[in-house]
């Protein structure tokens, strides 16, 4: 059987459920998911296979309108994402009415060449009408080769769009091995994990510049994995959030990501979790856009 192997990008506005879509695509947890918006920063790859076809998809940063540094570096890597691929999907959320802010998205996708994919996302949460009447306003203008009505969160429409992308990619050999679901270390996977958790625990408590930073990951002669990880915070103000009463809320982070990267490597995981106020980092800290993949943008 001849192999198929391509590259799809996963656009759209923060919180479109990206995340959600490229984990239910690949039929495991690549990605990290949050109801916090902006939750993915750097550009992740999922491998998704389908017969003898590899599709690799870019899970982008959710595009906004960038206005601080870290913002400017999301959407940078966003963008990065969408070169030389083989389709574009734009996820769009389905519940929402009004459709204005999609706007600077859909201009920057005129004119491209690649095959374009509208997927209206969220059908389990609203009527059918709205969502076809959104339908038609994006879609109407050519701009898209093709809609698709799923729900990234039930897999309802998923199986569909897969088989479809998977039709979509040229002939060629894999980029990846057959057990390879994502191009992130685990190292990198295990931080996306813990900063899921941050998100989580805390929710609109602590501002989304906080970051995750690997300090050592070691495997144990008994086959155990000893993790050692610094949470950067921008203000001494937010370290009373992270730690909780005599240290209660970093401990439950701790033993929640713990507990989701043993299930994830499928070994003992040992997590030491510490953290450190560096005031406006975001601004300042180059080390820690390279640690946590994203380029210095001025």
């Amino acid at each position: 059987m001849t192999q198929h192997c391509g590259l799809v990008a996963v656009l759209g506005a923060p919180n479109a459920g990206k995340s959600t879509l490229v984990n239910a695509l690949v039929g495991q947890k690549v990605a990290i998911v949050s109801a916090k918006a902006q939750t993915t920063r750097a550009r992740l790859m999922g491998i998704a296979l389908e017969g003898e076809t590899q599709i690799i998809l870019a899970d982008t940063p959710g595009l906004f309108e960038p206005k601080r540094r870290l913002d400017r570096a999301m959407v940078a890597a966003a963008w990065e994402g969408a070169q030389e691929a083989d389709a574009i999907l734009l996820v769009v959320d389905g519940r929402k009415k009004r459709l204005d802010y999609l706007e600077p998205i859909l201009s920057s996708l005129e004119g491209r060449s690649e095959r374009k994919i509208l997927v209206l996302n969220k059908v389990d949460e609203t009527a059918k009408e709205p969502m076809l009447v959104a339908a038609q306003a994006l879609a109407g203008e050519g701009q898209f080769d093709e809609v698709f009505f799923i729900s990234a969160l039930t897999g309802d429409g998923v199986p569909e769009l897969k088989q479809r992308l998977a039709a979509l990619m040229p002939e060629g050999p894999w980029h990846y091995p057959e057990d390879q679901v994502s191009d992130a270390s685990e190292r990198l996977l295990a931080c996306e994990i813990t900063r899921e958790q941050l998100y989580r625990q805390l929710h609109d408590e602590l501002p989304y510049d906080s970051a995750v930073r690997p300090e050592s990951y070691t495997a144990r002669k008994d086959g155990s994995v000893e993790i050692h990880q610094q949470i950067v915070i921008a203000r001494d103000s937010q370290k009373g959030i992270v730690l909780g009463k005599g240290g209660s809320k970093l401990k439950a982070i701790g033993e929640a990501a713990r507990k989701e990267l043993a299930e994830l490597l499928g070994v003992k995981v040992h997590l030491f979790l510490h953290v450190k106020v560096e005031e406006g980092w975001a601004d300042s800290n180059k080390e820690i856009y390279e640690e946590i993949g994203l380029d210095w943008v001025r």
